[in-house]
């Protein structure tokens, strides 16, 4: 495939139909062929083919928080091997490639410098430190990092004991310890008292709704929440309050990840002196903006004069 590009882009730098085009063209050509880029690109492959299986798996509608778990500590132990043993393979790798396709490979005892800046200007480390240190195990750092950030010990215990509500296969995550260690998290909701009611009627629970074909066939917890709420919720009022809690729990997190990337499109270069005030008021109407849409603008300006 890189072949294939190359030879692309050496037609438009000979038949662009402009000369922006072809400059353009040239540009990447030259870029293409540089150590930098195919150092970056082996890079990048490694290490999302190391969280190829855990992205996969958390981005299926029917997540497997029992079997996602395990994945994300051998994810965080994959990039710490690469980190640790991993430079000498990728630098064979890239070279290797580089050789194949005619690319110069730097000496790495030599003084990094900067495509397109002049010599006397760079940060004077050499090549073993750019690519290494600056990038490598940078990069590295920043993938373990988010998912320490992402996958402490408290949240994956937390997305643990929620997986013990699963319907599915009859209940087969059930663990009443893990859903007693859930209304714990939630301290507010649950008294001790309360702990101690939730600790039998969840025997009661798991023998009652085991003995019902309805539930047998459940597929996640939402539509065990459906099915509770034909009068089985107030029954076990108490077991009900961790599935609400448990469906609550991503449509925060999703909220959250929502607004972020809001303010990313609302204060961007263009905008950056914006005041929080007035970002607030932005961010309200560009994520609630079908609640606003679904508002006559003739109506809204008669509110607006009130």
């Amino acid at each position: 495939m890189f072949g294939s590009i190359i030879d692309v882009l050496e037609i438009v730098v000979e038949d662009g139909i402009s000369l922006e085009q072809r400059g353009e063209a040239f540009a990447l050509q030259d870029l293409v062929q540089s150590f930098d880029f195919v150092f970056n690109l082996h890079l990048i492959k490694n290490v999302l083919g190391i969280t190829n299986e855990l992205s996969m798996t958390l981005q299926r509608r029917d997540q497997d928080i029992v079997n996602a778990m395990p994945l994300v500590k051998v994810t965080k132990q994959r990039l710490q091997t690469m980190r640790d043993d991993g430079w000498k393979s990728l630098y064979d790798e890239v070279s290797s490639f580089c050789e194949r396709n005619n690319i110069v490979v730097p000496n790495m005892d030599d003084i990094f410098v900067t495509r397109g800046r002049p010599r006397r200007n760079t940060h004077k480390v050499t090549n073993l430190h750019h690519y290494r240190v600056e990038l490598f195990y940078t990069v590295v750092d920043m993938q373990l990092q988010e998912l320490n950030n992402r996958f402490n010990e408290l949240n994956m215990e937390l997305l643990l004991c929620v997986a013990s509500l699963s319907p599915c296969d009859s209940f087969a995550s059930f663990d009443k310890e893990k859903l007693i260690r859930l209304a714990q998290f939630y301290p507010s909701e649950f008294s001790e008292k309360e702990l101690h009611v939730l600790d039998n009627q969840l025997e009661t629970y798991i023998i009652d709704l085991r003995s019902h074909d309805e539930f047998k066939s459940l597929k996640g917890i939402n539509e065990l929440s459906i099915k509770l709420e034909t009068k089985k919720h107030i029954v076990y009022l108490l077991v009900y309050l961790p599935v609400k809690l448990a469906l609550i729990l991503p449509v925060s997190t999703t909220s959250v990840e929502r607004v972020f990337s809001a303010m990313k499109i609302v204060k961007n270069r263009l905008r950056n002196r914006m005041g929080d005030s007035w970002m607030n008021d932005c961010l309200i109407t560009y994520i609630e903006k079908e609640i606003f849409c679904s508002i006559d603008n003739k109506k809204s300006c008669i509110i607006f004069r009130l």
